[in-house]
């Protein structure tokens, strides 16, 4: 099946992209999908109704519909670490069970649910404060990858739900010092409250920085150590380590282990975003999101808006050599967006074996990067519209902005079309010496200058469009996309559910930190590290501040 979609792709290409619209002016009609607030244009990319065909029959092959109803449903998906996928349960509304291992999940999340809706109530009533008294102001959400990134991403597209009485956020994510000293400069130690977001209560960047803010704390308080009950709160499933902390166990928030941590914002790991927004707003991210959950389940291929993406994604990638993909948000609060995409794809796709451990020799994740619109313009869309490489796009609109600003808007979303049409009609020869004919350049400048100012065009992208950026419409937008990685994880044969290429850097980091927390050299001859290494440690040992090592 897969040589007939190569060979399929052999023909289709041979075509420009602009030629294609030429051929059917009604391209458009035929290729975009408006659904879940969400219009999505797939025009500007190699895809017919022959297209459309061969993927249908492949994902039939491939029993997709299967596999697809295994992860609504609780079966053991994540087959290496014997888990069920179940991010989808966490925004099920329905009365319907999900078993996991003989027990109905969805009471679980309620009472979960639940108990973060009655800590917000409490914050934002005033019922829960800090040590002295005084109410919450500031709230810090230590944690990363997933901890951090959902969550830091919700709160920067959602800024104008924030509601001025309840509080600030904060995020802290690297372990480098200057993280976490940069943010406590910017609070009110009385009026704080750290969210430590770890599911093992062990993650080691995580508590590196929950330990700076609760000696942070302890200083403040005169060592009184009943204070960190009144200012710190947990997101994990490690009871024991939680308690040996200091925090209180009320103050626990739990998750499972059927919920992978990139796809973890909508558990208790959204706290932070309940805190800021109010859990109204929450609800509405969560009903978006089952929203797009629907359209996924039960939605024909021709219609299903993460499936068009995602064979979309797939031809590029493994017929058209297109090994990186660009996101490309223009609304500066989905900023952080990009961030967020590439830790979701790159992290669940980036895999060379398959289910079976076998070894592929095809190429499975692109690279995701990107930046929001404009300032991408004027940074790398140098190399989009003219490098060697052909880097496909999705371009993401916003109609509707939350400021009234209309003007602005209107030419931030004029940007984003002409972005999408300049990457498929590029700049001919003909229209650059018109141009310059008008400019009065001699036929030496235009010469000189042609081969420059020309741009091919012919390169593929998406256009996705949002009427209006809040809570529904991103809860949405998120889950569209978890769920276009999904299905190209199994068109890869893929578990796109663990991320063991993570943890080799954390075993080896706990390894050097030996050496450069004892500032010893290390023996030339100790096989345990190669020799640039070895080097590089005894160039960190040798210059270190030795009154700095704690």
């Amino acid at each position: 099946m897969l040589d007939n979609l190569k060979n399929h792709y052999k023909k289709l290409t041979s075509n420009n992209l602009d030629n294609l619209f030429i051929k059917d002016p009604k391209r458009f009609n035929k290729y975009s999908v408006n659904a879940c607030d969400i219009l999505l244009d797939y025009s500007k990319n190699w895809i017919s109704k022959e297209t459309l065909r061969l993927y249908q029959k492949f994902l039939k092959q491939i029993d997709f519909d299967t596999q697809k109803e295994k992860m609504f449903t609780g079966e053991k998906i994540n087959t290496t670490e014997n888990r069920a996928v179940l991010h989808t349960a966490l925004r099920n509304s329905s009365d319907k069970s999900i078993f996991v291992d003989g027990k109905n999940v969805l009471p679980l999340i309620k009472k979960e649910l639940n108990r973060i809706e009655k800590f917000c109530n409490d914050v934002h009533g005033g019922k829960f404060v800090g040590h002295s008294g005084k109410r919450i102001k500031y709230v810090v959400n230590i944690g990363i990858g997933g901890s951090d990134l959902g969550p830091h991403m919700v709160t920067e597209a959602l800024r104008p739900f924030h509601k001025t009485s309840f509080p600030e956020i904060f995020f802290v994510s690297n372990v480098d010092g200057a993280h976490i000293k940069d943010t406590l400069s910017k609070i009110n130690i009385e009026q704080t409250l750290f969210l430590i977001a770890s599911k093992t209560f062990t993650t080691q960047e995580t508590m590196a920085n929950a330990e700076i803010a609760k000696k942070t704390l302890l200083e403040y308080y005169q060592n009184n150590h009943s204070a960190i009950k009144s200012h710190f709160a947990a997101l994990s499933t490690n009871k024991s380590a939680v308690e040996k902390f200091g925090i209180n166990k009320n103050y626990m928030f739990i998750f499972w282990d059927w919920v992978g941590g990139r796809y973890s914002l909508w558990s208790s790991i959204g706290l932070s975003i309940a805190l800021f927004l109010g859990m109204d707003n929450f609800k509405k991210l969560l009903a978006g999101a089952e929203n797009m959950d629907n359209h996924f389940r039960n939605t024909p291929i021709n219609e299903n808006i993460p499936i068009l993406l995602a064979i979309i994604g797939f031809g590029n990638n493994n017929f058209l050599q297109m090994n990186s993909h660009a996101i490309l948000p223009y609304s500066q609060h989905l900023h952080r967006f990009p961030s967020f995409i590439q830790q979701l794809d790159m992290e669940s796709n980036g895999k060379s074996v398959t289910k079976d451990g076998k070894t592929l020799h095809i190429p499975t994740g692109p690279v995701i990067w990107g930046e929001s619109g404009t300032n991408g313009q004027h940074a790398f869309y140098q190399l989009i519209h003219q490098g060697t490489q052909i880097v496909p796009c999705d371009f993401i609109a916003v109609v509707n902005p939350q400021h009234d600003y209309i003007d602005s808007n209107n030419m931030l979303v004029a940007n984003c079309i002409a972005q999408s049409q300049a990457l498929l009609m590029g700049r001919k020869s003909e229209e650059v010496i018109r141009e310059m004919n008008n400019q009065n350049k001699s036929d030496e400048e235009i010469k000189k200058l042609l081969a420059h100012k020309t741009f091919k065009g012919n390169r593929p992208s998406n256009t996705i469009i949002l009427k209006e950026l809040n809570p529904y419409t991103l809860g949405s937008l998120i889950a569209m996309y978890e769920h276009k990685i999904f299905t190209q994880g199994i068109m890869w044969d893929i578990n796109s559910f663990d991320q063991f290429g993570v943890e080799l850097g954390k075993v080896l980091t706990n390894k050097i930190l030996k050496h450069i927390n004892k500032n010893s050299l290390i023996n030339s001859n100790d096989c345990s590290f190669d020799s640039s290494t070895r080097g590089i440690i005894s160039y960190v040992n040798s210059n270190l501040i030795k009154d700095k090592i704690k």
